[in-house]
């Protein structure tokens, strides 16, 4: 049925308002599945012929009036000018590529994710579409934490067995293809924390992995507080202490949830990124003393920047559940959390321990090849490994030094500069910003956004494919605000 339903989807969008072609998409980042067009090559997603085919819709009526404007003129503000050089770079990377194909393949994904955004980002500049946008984030969001916790109650019901045929054999070979399931069920996955015979759920919901589920349900909790908040005028958010006593939408409800699933995904770099947020909080506050900020935007982020303290106190919920019983087994260590939580700081540890070799092997490879890298999509070659290991995951588990070893120095510089312009962009949205939905969300963001950013210091997994195109919607409607 999903060739089916791909058709079905694809002439929809065909034939509705492009705004709202754009808004199904949103919603459906999560939920798009693999085609199997025969038996070898079943793992061409859904996603990418529909964000084609809104590209194409959106292009070309602009093509016979010459409408289309790809650049402007250098500037250091200019978000497109970094964009631009880092995709020169990985055109230029594809050249000491060992497998060129496998890298222009990897540019033509990039690509590939990035043409809703373009599509996102012009409408939201001409519209009040990005508001629209914005509450459909939600909707994904929503989804994806409750099958994340039905994932979790399945594992008090059922032996790891039956679990891995239910959502490796079942569920994951029909969302990703059955190359994927294999490396999944039979390579390995990320799915579970091992202590011993001990086994606890990693929580990774409708992803392939328990890396990239708590990234996208971070991007997209500033529409959950955009949406919890949109009983508030700008205006209220003048007296703190009454924002504190008045009741929000029952949607807030969602934040301590998509919390609780974050943690529970087990992902230490998300755990240990949180304290760097805290750090960034001071850096916002910073700041607010070097600009001219009104005191409603001041207390709207003293607001936001609370619900810090709901994360942390939520691990003391999170405990118990990681340390029960889970796929009819029992557990008789009930230290095993508090084992992984000190395991962040433990560079003895087995994953601590390959991560820094990792990275040291992928810095001797940007000093060997500082210009162009290794090439785009063969990270593989820096440890020595077969290609086929760039789709099992093999990366530098740091996503500055995985571009800086596959596309060379100058991309990574190119990177940094745009998510510097990105956050930059976000903190004067925010301070300047009359629209209410459109502040709260900028301000979530500025919690969010770094949050991802420094989780990406242990890991590359916002390259997955649902993380990184709600990165992109993400961008696309916070730089498409004019100030």
């Amino acid at each position: 049925w999903a060739l089916y339903l791909a058709a079905g989807l694809a002439a929809y969008v065909l034939l509705a308002p492009l705004e709202v072609a754009v808004v199904l998409f949103i919603r459906s980042i999560p939920l798009f599945v693999a085609l199997p067009f025969t038996t070898d090559f079943d793992n061409f997603n859904t996603w990418r012929i529909i964000s084609a085919i809104i590209f194409l819709k959106w292009v070309w009526p602009k093509i016979p009036n010459y409408k289309l404007q790809i650049t402007n003129k250098f500037q250091i503000s200019n978000f497109k000018t970094p964009l631009f050089i880092l995709l020169g770079f990985a055109v230029l990377s594809v050249i000491p590529a060992g497998d060129k194909i496998l890298a222009v393949k990897r540019i033509i994904y990039f690509a590939n994710l990035s043409l809703v955004g373009i599509v996102l980002y012009d409408l939201a500049r001409k519209s009040d579409a990005a508001n629209r946008f914005i509450k459909n984030i939600s909707v994904p969001v929503i989804i994806v934490t409750i099958v994340g916790l039905i994932q979790l109650a399945s594992t008090y019901f059922i032996d790891i067995y039956q679990f891995m045929r239910i959502w490796g054999e079942g569920i994951q070979c029909r969302q990703f293809g059955n190359e994927w399931c294999s490396i999944a069920v039979q390579l390995g996955n990320t799915w579970f924390a091992y202590y011993g015979e001990q086994l606890s759920l990693r929580v990774f919901s409708l992803f392939p992995d328990s890396h990239s589920f708590p990234q996208f349900v971070l991007l997209g909790l500033p529409a959950i507080f955009a949406l919890a908040l949109s009983k508030f005028g700008i205006n209220d958010f003048a007296n703190l202490k009454k924002m504190y006593r008045t009741r929000t939408r029952l949607i807030i409800i969602l934040v301590p949830m998509v919390f609780l699933v974050a943690i529970l995904s087990g992902t230490r770099g998300i755990w240990a990124a949180s304290i760097g947020v805290l750090l960034f909080i001071l850096i916002v506050f910073i700041k607010f003393q070097r600009t001219v900020v009104a005191k409603e935007h001041k207390n709207l982020f003293k607001y936001l920047a609370t619900y810090m303290i709901a994360f942390f106190m939520l691990f003391s919920v999170a405990y118990p559940i990681f340390v029960s019983p889970q796929f009819l087994l029992s557990k008789g260590d009930f230290g095993l959390f508090g084992s992984r939580i000190r395991s962040i700081i433990d560079f003895g540890e087995t994953s601590n321990s390959q991560r820094i070799a990792i990275w040291k092997q992928s810095v001797e490879s940007i000093k060997d090849k500082p210009f162009l890298g290794v090439g785009i999509g063969n990270f593989p070659v820096v440890l020595g490994q077969d290609l086929f290991l760039a789709r099992a995951g093999s990366s530098a588990h740091n996503l500055y030094l995985h571009i800086a070893a596959e596309m060379g120095i100058p991309a990574l510089i190119a990177m940094v500069w745009f998510l510097f312009v990105l956050l930059n962009k976000t903190f004067h949205n925010f301070v300047r910003e009359k629209d209410q939905v459109l502040a709260v969300y900028n301000g979530a963001s500025l919690l969010t956004i770094p949050w991802v950013l420094m989780y990406s210091f242990t890991d590359v997994a916002i390259f997955d494919e649902r993380a990184f195109l709600l990165l992109v919607v993400t961008a696309s409607i916070i730089l498409s605000q004019k100030q």
